[in-house]
């Protein structure tokens, strides 16, 4: 059998995926200066909670190494207002909106996603529709709603408009329909699994760190939110965002009181990342490696 010239023969390629050149030290400047950016408010935060008030607004060059105040700045926060329950109520209102928002948006979600059932896309429209609405044109009717309903002052004025939110809803969506085959679920149900087996031993665990990084976002957004709390709660039952509006109120503000509040207000969200830091980096990249 005749052989083909080898220039006529065709080139063999490499089967493996093909290598990337590595970021080169301007990606690297770039992304140094990016952190730097982001880190350095949190620090200069630190740093002015941890000096005196005379030291911070006396001196002629701002300090940029931390002082040794912090702890009496810190005691003088707890001192000033009742830190504690606003720390106790911002964890009820936070926690109770997270875990309830990571279920019932996992459970609306896998529901929109897996079932077939009349008007399901002309719901979904619906829920995406309300996102486009303005919060504070609901505030209004919202305060009304909580009065009639005798939560006005309660902390389950600001955990019952939250349990869910159509964002959380459409994101398990998505998260449902990317992360977990249909053939799944087809199996589970020809092996007599009912719907709620199926959404907890089928689809719940594909979506766990997507619902994760919900949850995150959720504890975060519930954890800073001032506008409605300042409305539907007293100034004595608040949460952390009205104790550090009063550590800033009045005609002179101490800003080293003030910011030694912001470092403890700051130190759960950051512990919550922490813990759930595998899993958010995991449930942001799920999507990014599918081609």
């Amino acid at each position: 059998m005749a052989t083909l010239p080898a220039a006529e023969r065709p080139r063999a390629r490499a089967a493996g995926p093909r290598r990337h050149d590595s970021a080169g030290p301007l990606a690297y400047a770039l992304l140094a200066a990016v952190v730097l950016a982001s880190v350095f408010p949190l620090y200069w935060t630190f740093v002015v909670a941890s000096h005196s008030d005379n030291s911070v607004l006396g001196g002629s060059t701002p300090s940029l190494v931390p002082g040794g105040h912090l702890l009496e700045n810190i005691g003088r926060v707890f001192d000033t207002v009742d830190f504690w329950k606003a720390l106790g109520n911002s964890f009820t209102v936070a926690g109770t909106t997270a875990v309830s928002n990571v279920l019932l948006s996992s459970l609306a979600g896998y529901a929109f996603a897996k079932l077939r059932f009349p008007g399901r896309n002309a719901l979904l429209v619906v829920v995406i529709t309300t996102v486009m609405v303005p919060t504070q044109l609901g505030i209004i009717p919202l305060y009304l709603l909580v009065t009639d309903m005798g939560l006005y002052g309660k902390l389950s004025a600001l955990i019952v408009p939250a349990l869910v939110s159509a964002i959380g809803v459409f994101w398990m969506r998505q998260a449902m329909e990317e992360n977990v085959p249909d053939e799944l679920i087809e199996a589970a149900r020809m092996d007599g699994a009912g719907q709620l087996r199926t959404f907890w031993y089928v689809a719940w665990p594909g979506v766990r760190s997507v619902a994760a990084v919900l949850g995150m976002f959720t504890f975060m957004f519930a954890w800073n939110d001032y506008f409605w709390p300042l409305i539907a709660l007293p100034p004595e039952n608040g949460t952390v965002q009205i104790a550090l509006n009063q550590l800033a109120a009045g005609y002179y503000t101490d800003y080293t009181l003030m910011l030694a509040g912001v470092v403890v207000s700051v130190v759960p969200v950051l512990v919550l990342f922490a813990v759930l830091a595998r899993r958010i980096v995991s449930g942001v990249m799920a999507g990014a490696v599918k081609g």
